[in-house]
């Protein structure tokens, strides 16, 4: 394939992520997915490989790069397929987050997969917000293992009366977030086989290989230059939620002969919180990582993360099994092990290097379970970006592994009984040094009416770090009614009470002082 039809064929598959995410986004009902936009769209080809993806949201789309392989190993496919999965365990990430995935047919076989991953504030839970203070998987909401939700595009009642259990609606319809995922599957579908119709089957699939070789070698060549040696580095999760606290999270890197190898060895054993997360989720903040440091043109496939290799205990922290619980990793633990990554990067490259950005998503997950009206709000909160050579670090940002946004202060008081009184940026929360890190946020909620709230977040003892001689960043801080709140808490609330959440500030960078 010559340069410039390449160029337009990867362009054309991205085009199609970026159709699926505004068609999910416009048909969703909750703020979660058509404000916060909570939701990731990506392809891949016959054999599970990714091929392209929008740029929604890291942890959501490299989970499923790394899991989607065996995903489609475990189905005999039929046009008009769509299957839909949340098991941590086998392809998801944490619960919430329900991925749909429809295959493209030509010549006979599947050629192409569409794929969507959504969060949804119910999944069962019987906490408001289905982000428990967890011990166990089944008590963070319903499991859906890997089934056919349509088979041979007409629905299988017995898996549409289980998902519509968990609004308590009609048994013989689904969802409405669900029915949003389903039209951008199908129109993924549409748009890949109006694609392979235009160029054919063969000429589809030579695309497909020419542009994962093309991510490879551009890969390879923009971080060919890196000498062989071994650097490690370990960062540490404040607490479990359980009772324990300071797990350290440890990773090694090798390069040798252009080829990395990331061993997660000295990381902490699995906890009885829930701040455990599947090797998926893991691979998903290494491959961001790396992603990071390639030129913006580098296709978005499987070819520009051939070069790196993971490996990790089984039973770890970062490679949990069933049945730990898990609602925190997906957001919390991958914060962490970006944030090793990158502490990794410091001393491979670091004229490349950020400090240490927040390193939370500082969620907050509440509603009522009152059986007359019953409602479940969920997000997660922006924070200061670390600084680098560059500058300084970005203010009252979601970073690294969550790309979405806060809820506009309209559509929360729209939807929920709360009321936000203060939403702003968290002055001399930064850290010093030559470029400051970015300043986090303070969000101040009203209760209307009494509900439950839940808190996972994270660096609320050790603030993000400094790199070069700047200043850690401020740790973040929860109050309620003006009493601080551990990172992680559950409490049932009154009308009139107050919930006020101060995110991290980032790391500085480079002393004040030193001249450069």
């Amino acid at each position: 394939m010559d340069p410039i039809s390449l160029s337009l064929f990867v362009s054309r598959m991205t085009a199609v992520c970026d159709d699926m995410g505004a068609v999910l986004q416009r048909a969703a009902l909750s703020p979660n997915i058509k404000d916060r936009l909570d939701f990731s769209c990506a392809v891949f080809d016959g054999d599970g490989r990714l091929c392209a993806q929008a740029a929604h949201i890291p942890v959501h789309l490299g989970s499923m790069a790394y899991a989607m392989e065996d995903i489609v190993r475990r189905f005999d496919w039929a046009p008009g397929d769509v299957v839909v999965l949340n098991d941590p365990f086998l392809g998801g990430t944490h619960l919430p987050d329900v991925t749909l995935v429809a295959p493209v047919f030509a010549q006979g076989r599947p050629v192409a997969f569409a794929a969507n991953r959504a969060h949804h504030a119910n999944i069962g839970s019987a906490a408001p917000g289905s982000m428990p203070l967890s011990q166990t998987l089944e008590e963070e909401g319903m499991v859906i293992s890997p089934v056919r939700l349509l088979r041979g595009g007409h629905a299988d009642s017995e898996v549409v009366s289980r998902l519509a259990t968990i609004e308590g609606g009609p048994s013989d319809q689904l969802p409405g977030d669900f029915q949003a995922q389903l039209s951008a599957a199908r129109l993924g579908v549409q748009r890949l086989e109006s694609l392979v119709e235009a160029r054919g089957a063969d000429v589809f699939q030579d695309g497909l290989v020419a542009m994962n070789e093309y991510a490879e070698k551009l890969a390879r060549e923009a971080l060919g230059d890196i000498p062989d040696g071994q650097w490690s580095f370990t960062d540490y999760m404040d607490s479990d939620g359980a009772g324990a606290r300071d797990f350290p999270i440890r990773a090694t890197l090798t390069i040798r002969g252009g080829d990395w190898f990331l061993d997660f060895r000295g990381t902490a054993d699995q906890v009885s919180g829930n701040i455990n997360c599947p090797f998926s989720v893991t691979a998903a903040a290494a491959y961001y990582v790396i992603r990071c440091l390639l030129p913006s043109h580098v296709p978005d496939c499987a070819g520009a993360f051939s070069m790196l290799s993971l490996s990790a205990p089984r039973g770890t922290l970062i490679n949990a099994v069933g049945p730990a619980a898990v609602a925190a990793g997906n957001v919390e633990t991958s914060s962490r092990v970006v944030d090793v990554c990158l502490g990794l990067i410091a001393q491979v490259l670091p004229e490349k290097a950020a400090a240490a950005s927040q390193g939370t998503m500082n969620n907050v997950a509440m509603g009522s379970v009152d059986e007359h009206q019953r409602w479940d709000y969920y997000e997660t909160i922006g924070g200061g970006g670390g600084a680098h050579p560059g500058g300084e670090g970005l203010c009252g940002r979601h970073s690294h592994m969550t790309n979405t946004l806060n809820t506009p202060i309209e559509s929360l008081e729209l939807h929920y009984p709360l009321r936000l009184w203060r939403y702003a940026l968290r002055a001399g929360s930064g850290g010093e040094g030559r470029f400051r890190g970015g300043q986090g946020v303070v969000r101040d909620y009203e209760f209307l009416a009494p509900a439950e709230v839940t808190l996972l977040t994270e660096r609320r003892h050790r603030g993000p770090w400094g790199l070069a001689g700047g200043e850690d960043g401020r740790p973040g801080l929860s109050r309620l009614n003006g009493d601080e709140l551990p990172a992680k808490h559950y409490q049932r609330v009154e009308a009139g009470d107050r919930l006020c959440i101060e995110t991290p500030g980032g790391g500085g960078w480079g002393s004040k002082d030193q001249v450069y």
